[in-house]
């Protein structure tokens, strides 16, 4: 693969966006990391127009084929492209930085000796057209790091049938990790439609996680630190009963979704949904490996 050079006065960072079908999302996400020096567009055969909107701002186009349990689409990525930058930066195609971040980010990618090797980003959502200040609010993730140091966690080896994209696999990185002031702009949700559609995908990653980590629970290694910690407090939610009820309950009452009004109720009633058929498709599972089993 070969590519233009540095563009002067850019921020030397490089941005990954993972993308399939994203037309409606990329003029709004690519224009707001405008500054940066490189950005990879990793598309999977997308028939919208994505990638010529992604060439027309002059983000570098890479197709991805996956082969249906591993590596997915960000870990090929991290692995596989020739980035010129020591940083990279994972940002979906519904997700905006503000202004602000151009001058934090060069800030940390500039300076010779940085005191993390990663850092943590806010996002608050938008969902039915109010950006929801309580549910789900704040929403850390990991998405600023040493592209050598950094890869997504690896947590089964089966087809999860939620697509070629990680769902809620988390980066891990080899250092210290520290947090971001500049928050993202999630628009993840335009519409109920698409909340069930993606939710119901990633019930099925949760579902199948699940189930592997049942069968081969002996197997299971879990990561120190931030990382290894969101996941043990997983991992115990899913001993706990009525977890689409606790769900609910604790996107509306503990984080105050009901803050965020009729819309907060909304959501976090589809949240406390997507946790119920999580368990329902878990438990299907199970019957289903039992019966095999006689």
């Amino acid at each position: 693969m070969t590519f233009p050079c540095s563009r002067p006065g850019s921020v030397p960072v490089s941005v990954l966006i993972p993308i399939k079908n994203e037309a409606a999302n990329l003029p709004r996400c690519l224009a707001s990391v405008a500054w940066a020096d490189e950005i990879f567009v990793v598309d999977s055969s997308s028939s919208d127009g994505s990638q010529q909107i992604a060439e027309a701002h002059g983000a570098k186009v890479v197709q991805f084929e996956f082969n249906g349990i591993w590596p997915k689409k960000k870990n090929w990525a991290l692995e596989n492209l020739p980035f010129r930058n020591d940083w990279v930066f994972i940002l979906d195609a519904d997700e905006v930085l503000p202004p602000e971040t151009e001058a934090e980010f060069r800030a940390i990618v500039e300076n010779p000796n940085p005191p993390f090797e990663g850092y943590w980003i806010n996002r608050r959502f938008r969902f039915m057209g109010k950006w929801l200040k309580h549910a789900y609010y704040p929403n850390w993730n990991l998405r600023l790091f040493k592209h050598k140091l950094g890869r997504y966690e690896k947590l089964t080896h089966v087809n999860t049938q939620s697509g070629d994209n990680e769902v809620h696999e988390h980066v891990v990185v080899e250092g210290k990790t520290g947090y971001l002031k500049c928050e993202m702009d999630h628009f993840a949700f335009p519409s109920v439609d698409v909340f069930v559609e993606k939710h119901n995908r990633y019930s099925n990653w949760e579902s199948r996680v699940a189930l592997d980590r049942y069968l081969h629970a002996s197997e299971q290694h879990l990561q120190k630190g931030n990382v290894g910690l969101r996941r043990r407090l997983k991992q115990l939610s899913h001993r706990l009963p009525c977890r689409g009820l606790l769900r609910f309950l604790y996107v509306y009452f503990w984080q105050r979704g009901f803050l965020d009004g009729r819309e907060g109720y909304y959501f976090a009633r589809l949240h406390g949904f997507y946790e119920f058929l999580s368990v329902a498709k878990t438990y299907e599972l199970k019957k289903r490996e039992e019966l095999r089993g006689k």
